[in-house]
């Protein structure tokens, strides 16, 4: 989940170019996609197939998982969502909690933590918070144990730790997104006790915000989805219209975003659906959600991909984004 922003000269120009038209106007609380259907059988399936909630542990995979199950209770009421939820987050602290932060991912190759993995777990902490308020202590304490470790005063947080934060991991600096990740996550967890870190966080947005355009796709999806969230703050004013302009040109006919602009052949299904969840969350361009969400049913990219955890939780915050989207179930 690399996160890239360019300031060449092609990207500017594309983002120059004013405001997307393809906008709608539906409530706040309503998104483009609504199919709870879809996502429990999407859930039966991956459950079936050893996938997920019952495969490896895979901290952004949980976290958006995490947040899937919570609004499936929303939705219907049933308690057994619920549990589930308690049980994800039980296991996840038992294979990846460390003393301090979470490990990436199960597997052998996902040592060390990602900050941006460990906000959006936040977020998926603070809604399961709604419900039973002790999650949203835990994950005040989480930032009491990463916090320092990641934030560089002045400068950045950095994107990638050592298992044990006893320092960057090797070869990595500081991340594009990650101080609108905390800033966003803090601020939902808990604004009282969090105030000191999400003024940390905010002064870094302003640092980093007014020459910030990114145009990764994922990217652009996680920044539009955060810019909804705070809607009329410069910086989310600023980054709503700038990925919406770059996202306009990123759309191949065929029914999907490419990677980024100039690569238009180079497409993937999570990272598509995370574009979705932007998309909605900024309500816009709402015949391309559904676009894409019909073209990932059946493209197979050929690789571990099609079967990855990842690509079939997304799918479903894409079809079902329930908590994702600001003021759901109210």
């Amino acid at each position: 989940m690399v996160r890239f922003a360019a300031r060449d000269a092609r990207a500017r120009a594309i983002a120059a170019r004013g405001p997307s038209r393809h906008l709608s106007a539906r409530p706040l609380n309503m998104a483009i996609c609504h199919d709870p259907r879809y996502a429990i059988a999407k859930l039966a399936w991956m459950r079936g197939q050893g996938i997920w909630p019952n495969g490896r542990r895979y901290l952004w995979t949980d976290a958006f998982g995490l947040v899937l199950l919570v609004s499936l209770y929303t939705e219907s009421g049933d308690r057994q969502y619920l549990n589930h939820a308690e049980s994800l987050v039980a296991d996840v602290v038992r294979v990846l909690g460390r003393p301090r932060g979470i490990r990436i991912g199960e597997a052998p190759d996902r040592d060390g933590q990602y900050f941006h993995y460990l906000a959006m777990w936040l977020y998926g902490l603070s809604i399961l918070g709604q419900h039973i308020p002790d999650y949203r202590k835990m994950g005040v304490e989480l930032v009491g144990q990463i916090h320092d470790a990641f934030v560089v005063t002045g400068q950045g947080v950095i994107w990638k730790m050592k298992e044990d934060l006893s320092g960057p991991y090797p070869g990595y600096g500081f991340g594009a997104l990650d101080a609108f990740d905390g800033y966003v996550s803090y601020r939902l967890l808990d604004e009282t006790a969090l105030a000191d870190q999400i003024a940390d966080m905010h002064r870094l947005i302003e640092r980093s915000a007014p020459e910030l355009l990114v145009t990764q796709d994922l990217g652009i999806g996680m920044m539009l989805w955060m810019t909804h969230f705070f809607p009329t703050e410069d910086w989310a004013r600023a980054q709503r219209a700038r990925g919406l302009q770059v996202l306009d040109h990123m759309w191949v006919e065929d029914g999907y975003f490419c990677r980024e602009p100039g690569a238009r052949d180079v497409r993937f299904a999570f990272t598509n659906y995370g574009v979705s969840v932007g998309l909605q969350a900024a309500d816009a361009m709402p015949d391309r959600v559904r676009r894409l969400n019909t073209y990932f049913e059946t493209y197979r990219s050929g690789d571990h991909y099609d079967r990855e955890a990842i690509t079939h939780v997304m799918a479903c915050s894409s079809h079902f984004p329930g908590h994702l989207i600001r003021g759901f179930g109210q």
